[in-house]
């Protein structure tokens, strides 16, 4: 039978649809294109906003049109939210929520015996880490590993502790052991992922994310290790050693700020304040001075006014971040922000977005001419059109007029010039 999945969000999903790839690809299902005609179509859904909420219902509209006798099956975040919603829709006919995803093998099997549609939900707000691990990515040449789930910071816009459960992590053990195989395997990156990864260890007892890194970076054949988010206050002095004293670690970080305004903060429920944010960048920028930083912004929050924003705007100038992802405020039932007043009218949400996203081009052509003429080492991850392309370790993407470099391989290359979003660069040394 021929499966197809879709899958909306964040790297945790990513992981997750990787590990169900396997798991099928294991019991001889073939993996098709979701714009393929197939027998089963997995859409693993997105609730962080309202417009992931209309991506994921078009996804599964697509997959119900495109065989009506298809195996339709919806899991992740929207479903755990919206699931008597989904219920409610011919054609729909297993429904995951945050937790059984390892299972979906099996209740598919279960499903073509039976006919009998299956909804499983669960109260996340008590569970233990469902454990998924893996050995090898299909056609993924940097490996994701999937260290915790849930979050316990209950920040005022967000739906997402809700939805994904409080804090559980996997045991060290099991991480070192799936990233050991990962090496053995041939990934050179890995790329740590979780809802609120920096919170790893917090369900555990001895164990804290500084001491988990500071036993990943042991790993004998370990090229580069990349974090996918962490927030600015559990970037402690343990982890900003590591980050000084081993190369292995990544040149990037991507620490959300969400708002330049210590008021909307505030409001927020974030726990920092700008000064303090500033603090702990300089303190990255000591130790690391060529390191890529990355951010997330909320625009359009209730109660921003014009002032707000544009202390955003001067702070993210200040700060000169390397990227910025930028989204406008999305209400969410039962969370804080909805509650407040002063709501942002959709247009003038939209004409903050577009003035942000023109200062994030700025500041990544900006980041990016501070490589010109120098050299980097960047990990092969696609060939096309006899250029091979990939990202360096401060997450440039670079490409290089040449044919023959084997994906997944790491060259050394000089920058050349800036071709927005990518840095063309030519073979130093291989």
């Amino acid at each position: 039978m021929k499966v197809a999945f879709y899958t909306l969000g964040c790297k945790v999903n990513m992981y997750e649809t990787e590990y169900l790839k396997n798991e099928f690809y294991k019991k001889d299902y073939e993996i098709t294109s979701f714009n393929d005609l197939a027998d089963i179509y997995i859409i693993n859904t997105c609730t962080v906003t309202n417009q992931s909420d209309v991506k994921s219902k078009r996804a599964i509209k697509r997959a119900i049109k495109k065989n009506i006798d298809a195996i339709v099956v919806v899991m992740g975040c929207y479903s755990q939210y919206k699931h008597d919603e989904l219920s409610m829709i011919d054609g729909i006919d297993i429904i995951i929520g945050n937790k059984d995803k390892s299972k979906i093998v099996d209740y598919i099997e279960e499903y073509i015996k039976t006919k009998e549609k299956i909804t499983k939900i669960y109260d996340l707000s008590n569970q233990q880490f469902e454990l998924m691990e893996m050995d090898n990515f299909l056609d993924k040449t940097r490996a994701f590993v999937k260290i915790q789930d849930g979050c316990n910071n209950y920040c005022s816009y967000c739906i997402i502790p809700y939805i994904r459960g409080r804090v559980r992590s996997k045991l060290k053990d099991d991480v070192i052991n799936e990233i050991t195989k990962l090496v053995a395997n041939g990934y050179v990156e890995i790329v740590l992922t979780g809802i609120h990864t920096g919170s790893y260890g917090l369900d555990l007892l001895n164990i804290s994310f500084s001491l988990l890194l500071n036993d990943i970076v042991k790993i004998k054949g370990l090229k580069r290790l990349r974090i996918s988010s962490i927030e600015i206050t559990e970037l402690n002095n343990d982890i900003l050693k590591l980050i000084k004293s081993n190369e292995v670690i990544v040149d990037h970080l991507h620490i959300p700020l969400q708002s330049g305004s210590d008021k909307i903060l505030k409001l927020m429920n974030r726990k920092y304040d700008v000064n303090y944010y500033k603090e702990i960048i300089n303190k990255i920028r000591n130790i690391r001075p060529n390191i890529s930083i990355t951010t997330d912004i909320i625009v359009g929050f209730p109660g921003e006014t014009d002032d707000d924003f544009n202390d955003t705007y001067r702070f993210i100038n200040e700060i000169k971040f390397s990227k910025l992802h930028v989204f406008p405020y999305s209400k969410r039932e039962n969370t804080k922000a909805i509650e407040l007043d002063n709501h942002v009218d959709n247009s003038v949400k939209k004409k903050r977005v577009e003035i942000l996203i023109q200062l994030s081009k700025h500041l990544e052509k900006e980041y990016m001419n501070n490589f010109i003429n120098k050299e980097l080492e960047v990990l092969v991850e696609t060939n096309i059109n006899n250029y091979s392309i990939g990202y360096s370790s401060n997450y440039l993407l670079v490409k290089v007029k040449d044919e023959l470099v084997h994906l997944g391989q790491i060259i050394r290359v000089k920058c050349v010039k800036i071709d927005y979003p990518c840095v063309t660069a030519q073979i130093d040394n291989i």
